[in-house]
């Protein structure tokens, strides 16, 4: 059965020669990868690690204050050029470019289309109904006794919020997740229809992530956008779809299919991998499981320690535009630096005993939402709040749980996912 990776295991040696980020075998076994960070982050926290072709290699930073200083430097380390590995050419740019391929007025234009509905007056709102979404969650799960924690809770819940913020029918939920599964598990044999890898790819090179799940995510979005253009609705496609950019430029067919996806795939996954990570967390660190039992009023504190631990996006990518030194390394104009946000979450220099989930961590500057970004996760306040609500509502609910299976990892050096977390509660 698969456990948390104790610290032990974690700090065990690996030569500096082994290490391979590229390799996404590297990341299936929940104890590789942080390995690889923490030789990296004490042997050469800016390391340039060669990749397969076509790729031609980036550098992985990976040290907390370097991470901070590459995020916060678009003009350094610009975005336009993709935040995967993957390398693009200028064809492919055109059409496949989200708002997360964008500097500048028009990343600050398209994002402040739904600034507003991510915000906290319209977050705060919907407390109530994410209260009762949770506890109907939590009902029909727990009542199980033995289940995919995964499937009934993590992946459940954030989907009917997501559901709600475009004003889908629930009967649309395993379609969405499924959507997300086969879209960022492009790199995993179990849920992708292409690997990213593969030759069969190529003629999907233009669409996001490769995935041929894309066009299905389109169809789905370009008709909920004709049945609400020229309406007055205040759900996420409305707001696309009936709002002018500040700068001026209403958003293509292209825009908004790209838009619409990234919604997709962003508003469930990684509060889902979240959400599953802190679960496995506090089942193998039961003495912090006591004290939120004990003392509920730790819990809003305790998701800033779930979301460092869980880090479910392991990296993001920039390119240099022009020659500059980072950690000592001269990076060229044109290379790829690549941000390993779940290694600046466990840098010692950042955080006490990081290896150590501790629910009542205080001053936690963790990296997880991007740090001092202007690509900051926009949906930053309700993954937080989905978080918290979760927790609060399901700890009192149980007088124990226990892992009763093995938890396999997604195969990829992007998303840090859990496919499985079989669970065995008692109810209190």
């Amino acid at each position: 059965m698969t456990t948390e990776t104790p610290t032990a295991a974690v700090n065990e040696p690996m030569p500096l020669a082994d290490v391979n980020l590229a390799d996404l075998d590297n990341f299936t076994d929940g104890i590789t990868p942080w390995r690889m960070f923490h030789t990296l982050r004490h042997q050469d926290p800016v390391h340039w690690q060669p990749e397969d072709a076509p790729n031609s290699g980036f550098w992985a930073v990976t040290r907390h204050a370097d991470i901070a200083r590459v995020d916060r430097d678009a003009e350094t380390f610009t975005s336009t050029k993709f935040v995967n590995l993957e390398e693009v050419d200028e064809d492919q740019i055109k059409t496949r470019a989200s708002i997360l391929e964008l500097d500048g007025v028009r990343h600050r234009a398209l994002r402040s289309l739904l600034q507003r509905q991510f915000g906290a007056s319209v977050i705060n709102s919907y407390t109530d109904f994410l209260r009762g979404l949770t506890a109907t969650t939590l009902d029909a799960a727990l009542a199980k006794g033995t289940f995919d924690f995964v499937k009934e809770i993590s992946a459940d819940f954030p989907i009917n919020v997501l559901a709600r913020l475009l004003d889908v029918p629930p009967e649309d939920n395993q379609q969405l997740i499924d959507w997300g599964n086969r879209i960022i598990g492009n790199t995993d044999p179990d849920y992708a229809d292409v690997l990213l890898d593969s030759a069969e790819s190529e003629q999907y090179r233009h669409l996001p992530f490769r995935s041929p799940a894309s066009l299905e995510v389109f169809e789905y979005g370009r008709e909920l956008a004709r049945q609400r253009r020229g309406g007055d609705g205040t759900d996420l496609v409305s707001k696309l779809v009936n709002t002018i950019p500040k700068d001026g430029v209403p958003l293509s067919s292209q825009d908004f299919d790209n838009y619409f996806l990234l919604l997709v795939v962003a508003g469930n996954e990684t509060t889902r991998h979240t959400i599953t990570h802190s679960m496995l967390a506090l089942l193998q660190h039961p003495d912090q499981l006591a004290r939120l039992k004990d003392d509920p009023s730790l819990i809003p504190g305790a998701v800033e320690e779930f979301l460092r631990w869980a880090s479910p996006v392991y990296h993001f990518r920039r390119t240099a535009t022009q020659d500059v030194e980072l950690g000592g390394k001269r990076i060229k104009e044109g290379d790829k630096v690549v941000m390993w946000y779940a290694s600046g979450n466990r840098d010692e220099a950042a955080f006490g005993n990081p290896y150590d989930l501790d629910v009542t961590r205080a001053d936690n500057d963790h990296v997880t939402f991007g740090k001092g970004s202007p690509h900051l996760c926009l949906g930053n306040l309700l993954a937080r709040t989905e978080i918290r609500i979760m927790f609060e509502e399901l700890i009192p609910r149980i007088a124990d749980i226990r892992l009763v299976g093995d938890v396999p990892r997604v195969r990829s050096n992007f998303v840090n996912g859990i496919k499985k977390l079989p669970v065995e509660v008692t109810l209190a």
